[in-house]
């Protein structure tokens, strides 16, 4: 927790903070969800702009924390502000649904299953882009282009399945089609918890 607090005080961007907030979008009627996603992916993107400009890397060298640690430190900030955008999202996908308001005509509604996905697309993000950021622990903007590619291709994956009518169940809020959800939603976490430990290989002395 204390590596936490350090990466919250003197690296988080003030934009990484707006991004997390922006799980409230998901009560626009028409506006494809997957576009949340990309906000929690850029929200490490601009950090690690900031702490390379600050100089946070030598900073950190000099504290009595072993490398593995630091990249812990990193990985934690990075997966609190995506686990946070998810988790504020909750309420306002219940407020859609007490409001009635139509199913989104864009792409995937706020199901279980969205957030299943979305905890795969960023699994898959945060082990690209910090498995390249620290080959260099430098080159952010490579590291950034390399993850968006599989970000991209994944976003438009899961809009597309609201057009799939054999995958209908996937964009339903009905009892039973939730139920068929929370396989995807379980895979998801698994995902991103397996791949966050592969980036914490990298730190292995």
């Amino acid at each position: 927790m204390t590596l936490l607090y350090k990466e919250m005080r003197l690296v988080a961007h003030p934009t990484s903070i707006v991004f997390a907030f922006l799980g409230c979008l998901v009560l626009v009627p028409s506006y494809p969800y997957s576009v949340i996603f990309m906000f929690g992916c850029l929200a490490p993107y601009i950090t690690f702009l900031n702490a390379r400009e600050t100089n946070d890397v030598w900073y950190t060298a000099v504290l009595p924390v072993t490398k593995r640690e630091s990249v812990l430190g990193k990985c934690l900030l990075v997966v609190f502000f995506q686990l946070f955008q998810l988790l504020f999202s909750i309420p306002f996908s219940f407020l859609r649904n007490a409001m009635n308001i139509a199913n989104n005509p864009v792409g995937l509604d706020a199901t279980v299953a969205w957030y299943g996905f979305g905890f795969i697309l960023y699994g898959v993000f945060d082990l690209v882009f910090l498995t390249t950021f620290y080959k260099s622990s430098y080159k952010v903007g490579k590291s950034f282009i390399f993850a968006a590619i599989p970000m991209v291709f994944l976003m438009v994956a899961i809009e597309a399945t609201s057009y799939i009518p054999a995958l209908v169940w996937i964009d339903s809020y009905q009892p039973e089609h939730l139920l068929m959800q929370f396989p995807i939603l379980i895979v998801g976490i698994v995902c991103l918890k397996r791949l966050i430990c592969k980036v914490k290989v990298l730190a292995e002395p």
